[in-house]
C-alpha cells in the first residue's frame, strides 16, 4: 500500500491524484515521538524477523537433505524467504524514512521500495493459497507417498514470484521524486493524466487479486482439510499420519489467520487514501503508522507460530541452538583420518585400515582367533577314548524317537512295566 495522507500541495486536477500519496513508506510526521517510536518498533521487528526466519530456513534445508523434497516444506521455505527479504531490504529503509523529515534515500529506492514490498507480500499471499491446496491433498490421503521432483517444485515457486513481481509494476512506474522546495525532496506517486482511468481501476482490482481472492481460496481449502482431519481413521489407516495431518493443517491455518488479521488494516488505509475526496477526512498519522507496523510484524510472527505449533520445528530449533552453544566442536571426518594416521605411525602394516573398519565391535571380534588355536591344541593334548567315541557315534546314528513322541509319559510307563517283568522272570 502507498502510505501517506493529504497535503497542502496539489499535483493534478483529478480527484484521484489531488492528495499526496507517499511512496517508500515515507510520510512527514508532526510529532517527534512518532519519529522515534516507529523506527524503534520496526527495528525490533527487523531483528526478530531476521533471526526467526533464518532459523526456519536452516531447519527446512537441513531436513531436506535427509529425505525427499516435500512440496509443503518448499512452500513454507518460500514463505520464510519472502519474510526474510522484507526484513532485510524493506523494513530498515522504512525505519530510516520515518526518522527523517525529508526523503534522502535516493531515486532508486524511491522507485523500487513500494514495488518490492508489494511483490514480497503478493508472493506470500499466493504461497498461502498454494499451500492450502497442497495441505488439503495431503489431508485427503495422509498415508499416500507423493514424490515430487526438485525441478517441479522450483518451477512452481518461480511462477509464484513472476506473478508477484509483475502485478505491482504500476507502483514502480508512477513512483518518483518531487522537490517542492530547494533542498527538500518527497517520494510520491505521480499519475500522468493519460493513466488516470487505468490507475482508478488498478487501485480497486489490486486488493481483490492480492488479498481477497488468495486468502478466500486458502480458507476454503483449509476448511475442507480440517474436515478431513476430523474423520475417524479406519483400521488400515495410519493414525500417526492422521495426527500429523491435523497438526499441519492447524499450523498453516494459524499462519493464514494471522496474516489476514494483521494485513487487513493496511488494505483499509489503501482504500481510504485512494478514494479520499478533496474535503474528506484523512486517515490519522497514528493509524497509518500502526498499519505498517502490523503488516511488517507478520514476518516475525510466522516463525513464532511454527515453533509453538510444530514439534518438528521445535526439535530443529533445539538442534540449531545446541550446535551454536556447543563449546567444543564435534570432530570432523578429516580430523578422525588425521588422528588415525598419527596413531598408525611406526606400524609396518601395508594395508591402512579405514576409520569405519576400526570400530569397537570389530576390535572385540578379532580376539577369538588365538582362542580357537589354543582350543585346537587342547584337543590335541586330550585325546578321546575309543569306548566313549563309539558311544557317542551310536548315539548320533540312532534317531531319537522320544524327541518326536507326542505322549512320552505313556511310553515311559510301558518301559517301566517291561523292566519290572524282566526282573521278575530273572528272579524266578
Amino acid at each position: 500500500m502507498l502510505t501517506g495522507g493529504p497535503s497542502s500541495f496539489s499535483i493534478m486536477n483529478s480527484s484521484l491524484a489531488q492528495p499526496l500519496h507517499y511512496a517508500g513508506g515515507y510520510e512527514p510526521q508532526d510529532s517527534k515521538e512518532w519519529k522515534v517510536v516507529i523506527p524503534a518498533f520496526l527495528g525490533v521487528i527487523c531483528l526478530a524477523g531476521f533471526a526467526g526466519n533464518v532459523c526456519v530456513i536452516g531447519v527446512l534445508l537441513y531436513n531436506s537433505k535427509k529425505g525427499k523434497p516435500s512440496m509443503i516444506h518448499s512452500l513454507i521455505l518460500n514463505l520464510s524467504l519472502a519474510d526474510l527479504l522484507l526484513v532485510l531490504f524493506v523494513v530498515p529503509f522504512r525505519a530510516a524514512a520515518y526518522s527523517k523529515g525529508t526523503w534522502y534515500l535516493g531515486w532508486f529506492l524511491c522507485k523500487t521500495s513500494d514495488w518490492f514490498r508489494h511483490a514480497c507480500m503478493t508472493a506470500k499471499s499466493l504461497t498461502i493459497a498454494v499451500v492450502a491446496k497442497t495441505c488439503f491433498m495431503y489431508a485427503n490421503n495422509p498415508a499416500k507417498q507423493v514424490n515430487i521432483k526438485w525441478h517441479t517444485i522450483c518451477a512452481g515457486l518461480l511462477a509464484i514470484w513472476l506473478v508477484a513481481l509483475g502485478i505491482p509494476l504500476p507502483l514502480w512506474f508512477f513512483s518518483s521524486l518531487w522537490e517542492p522546495e530547494a533542498g527538500s525532496a518527497l517520494c510520491i506517486v505521480i499519475v500522468p493524466a493519460r493513466a488516470h482511468e487505468f490507475m482508478s481501476a488498478f487501485v480497486k482490482l489490486y486488493p481483490l487479486l492480492v488479498f481477497c481472492l488468495p486468502l478466500t481460496f486458502a480458507f476454503f481449502y483449509f476448511w475442507r482439510a480440517y474436515g478431513r482431519c476430523q474423520r475417524r481413521g479406519t483400521k488400515t489407516q495410519n493414525l500417526r499420519n492422521q495426527i500429523r495431518s491435523r497438526c499441519l493443517t492447524m499450523m498453516l491455518l494459524s499462519v493464514t489467520v494471522a496474516s489476514a488479521v494483521m494485513w487487513l488494516p493496511d488494505w483499509i488505509s489503501w482504500l481510504w487514501l485512494w478514494h479520499l475526496k478533496e474535503d474528506g477526512p484523512a486517515p490519522p498519522q497514528g493509524f497509518m503508522a500502526t498499519t505498517q507496523v502490523l503488516m511488517f510484524a507478520i514476518s516475525s510472527a510466522n516463525p513464532l507460530i511454527f515453533v509453538l505449533m510444530s514439534e518438528e520445528f521445535r526439535e530443529g530449533f533445539k538442534g540449531l541452538w545446541k550446535r551454536l552453544t556447543l563449546k567444543k566442536p564435534l570432530p570432523t571426518p578429516e580430523d578422525q583420518d588425521e588422528t588415525a594416521a598419527d596413531n598408525s605411525e611406526g606400524i609396518p602394516d601395508p594395508i591402512t585400515p579405514s576409520p569405519e573398519a576400526e570400530s569397537p565391535n570389530q576390535e572385540k571380534a578379532t580376539p577369538p582367533a588365538p582362542h580357537t588355536s589354543e582350543s585346537m591344541e587342547i584337543k590335541k593334548e586330550m585325546p578321546v577314548l575309543p569306548d566313549v567315541e563309539q558311544f557317542w557315534h551310536d548315539r548320533e546314528a540312532v534317531p531319537d524317537a522320544q524327541d518326536n513322541d507326542p505322549i512320552p509319559w505313556e511310553h515311559e510307563e510301558e518301559q517301566t512295566v517291561g523292566c519290572d517283568k524282566k526282573s521278575l522272570r530273572s528272579e524266578s
